[in-house]
C-alpha cells in the first residue's frame, strides 16, 4: 500500500516538473517602431543635420520610418535624392514633419516650431542654456514632451559625447582658419603656418587645455608651428601633454608670462570655457593693442563671451574684423563651417541611440538602462527634471528616476 502511495507522489512530482515555468523565462522588451521627423534648420547659419542618408537607411532597414523636410540636408551637401534613395519620405510642408513621434534637429526649437509639435512628442536637440528663454521652456512643458539635449549626452566613458566631438572639430578647424588669415589672400602677414628649412615657424598661443585646446595643439604641431598652451589647471596641462605625446610649452596663467607670449605670437586661440556662465576673459584690450600688426585672434569661446576683451560676435558671412590692426575671427558656430564632417560625427552618436530606443521598446527603457542618455533628459512627459533650469526659471523640478519608476 505504501509503495503504491509513494509511486503516486512520484508521478505527481514528475508532472509538476514538466509544467511551464513562466517565472523563469526571459522577458524581452517589445520592439518599438519609430516615426522620426527631421525638419530643416531655421537657425542662422546652422548648416549641420542630425542624420546622414546612410544612417537613415540603417534606421529604415530596422523597421523605422523617417520623414524629412525638403532641403534639410542641403547646407551639408546632402540632397533630397540622397535621402529618398535610402527610403526617407521627403515633404515640402514643415508642419508635416512635426507629425512624427520623434523630432531630431540641431538648434533648439523656436516658438513657431513648438506650436507645430504634438503632445507627448519626443524632442532631441541642443538646449543652449545661455540663450534659453522662459516662454520656450513653458511651451515645451505645456506640450508634455520628453526633451533631450545634445550637450548633456554622455558616452560609456562618462564624457560629453557631442561636446567632445564638436570640440575636436573646432580645435582642428581653428588652426586651419588661422592659416588662411595669415596668408596674403585675406590681407594677412603672408606667412605659412608651419616652418620650412631655414625659416622660423609661426608662433601660436592657445588659451585652454581642454579638448579644443588639445586638438588645436595637435593640428598646429603637425603643421610645424611653435605652440604655447596656457591653462589655470595643472591637471589639464599635464593631460594635454600626455595625450599629444610630445613636449610642448605649457604654463599656468601667469599675467606677465601670458602677456609676453600674446604680444609676440602670430596667432592666439581663445579656447577657455566655463562650466556655467561666462568664459574667463584673460586677455585685456591693452595687451591686444600691443600685438604684432596683422596677427590673428581666433576666439572659439565667443559663445560664452570670449577670452579676449576686444572680441565681438561675428558670423560666417562676415567672419572677421580688425581692431588695433589685429584680425579677429569670432564666429560662435565654427563646426558649421565644416558641416558635412560635423554631420558625420553627430550621426555616429545619434544613430545608435535611436536604434536602442526601437530595440528596447521605447525611450523610457533606454533612459532607465543608460545613464548617459538619462543625463540628457531635461523634460520628461511635461515635467522639468533639470535642477539647474528649475532654479534659473523658478520652476519646480522632479526627480527623473522617480518619474520613470512611477510610469513603469
Amino acid at each position: 500500500m505504501s509503495s503504491e502511495l509513494y509511486s503516486g507522489f512520484s508521478d505527481v512530482a514528475r508532472q509538476a516538473m514538466m509544467q511551464p515555468q513562466e517565472s523563469m523565462l526571459e522577458v524581452k522588451n517589445k520592439k518599438n517602431k519609430l516615426y522620426i521627423g527631421i525638419p530643416k534648420e531655421t537657425s542662422f547659419q546652422e548648416n549641420r543635420i542630425a542624420l546622414t542618408p546612410l544612417s537613415v537607411a540603417l534606421l529604415i532597414n530596422n523597421g523605422h520610418e523617417v520623414i524629412l523636410e525638403s532641403n534639410a540636408g542641403q547646407a551639408a551637401n546632402f540632397s533630397d535624392k540622397d535621402y529618398s534613395d535610402q527610403g526617407a519620405k521627403i515633404v515640402y510642408d514643415t508642419k508635416s514633419v512635426y507629425e512624427a513621434n520623434l523630432i531630431i534637429k540641431i538648434a533648439p526649437p523656436t516658438m513657431e516650431e513648438i506650436a507645430m509639435m504634438k503632445t507627448h512628442q519626443i524632442l532631441i536637440s541642443t538646449l543652449q542654456l545661455s540663450t534659453l528663454k522662459a516662454d520656450c521652456l513653458h511651451a515645451l512643458l505645456h506640450k508634455k514632451v520628453t526633451a533631450l539635449s545634445f550637450e548633456h549626452l554622455r558616452d560609456e566613458g562618462g564624457s560629453l559625447a557631442v561636446v567632445r566631438a564638436m570640440s575636436e572639430i573646432v580645435g582642428a578647424t581653428s588652426i586651419l582658419i588661422a592659416a588662411e588669415y595669415l596668408s596674403n589672400i585675406f590681407d594677412g602677414k603672408g606667412l605659412m603656418l608651419g616652418g620650412i628649412t631655414g625659416v622660423p615657424p609661426t608662433e601660436i598661443v592657445i588659451l585652454g587645455a581642454g579638448t579644443v585646446g588639445e586638438y588645436a595643439a595637435r593640428t598646429a604641431i603637425s603643421l610645424g608651428a611653435e605652440v604655447k598652451v596656457f591653462d589655470p589647471s595643472i591637471y589639464k596641462l599635464r593631460r594635454l601633454q600626455n595625450n599629444i605625446g610630445t613636449r610642448v610649452f605649457t604654463s599656468v596663467v601667469q599675467p606677465i608670462v601670458l602677456e609676453k607670449a600674446i604680444t609676440t605670437c602670430d596667432v592666439a586661440i581663445g579656447a577657455m570655457r566655463a562650466d556655467d556662465g561666462r568664459s574667463p576673459c584673460i586677455v585685456s584690450e591693452s595687451t591686444v593693442s600691443r600685438m604684432k600688426p596683422n596677427s590673428v585672434i581666433i576666439d572659439v569661446s565667443i559663445d560664452q563671451g570670449g577670452c579676449f576683451e576686444t572680441s565681438e560676435v561675428t558670423n560666417h558671412t562676415h567672419p572677421v574684423f580688425r581692431k588695433y590692426d589685429v584680425i579677429h575671427y569670432c564666429v560662435p558656430n565654427i563646426a558649421s563651417r565644416v558641416a558635412r564632417t560635423a554631420t558625420y560625427s553627430l550621426t555616429n552618436i545619434f544613430t545608435p541611440i535611436l536604434l536602442d530606443i526601437g530595440e528596447q521598446g521605447g525611450l523610457k527603457n533606454v533612459i532607465w538602462q543608460k545613464s548617459g542618455v538619462r543625463n540628457a533628459v531635461y523634460i520628461y512627459e511635461g515635467q522639468l527634471t533639470n535642477k539647474f533650469i528649475g532654479e534659473r526659471f523658478n520652476i519646480p523640478c522632479k526627480d527623473l528616476d522617480l518619474l520613470i519608476v512611477s510610469h513603469r
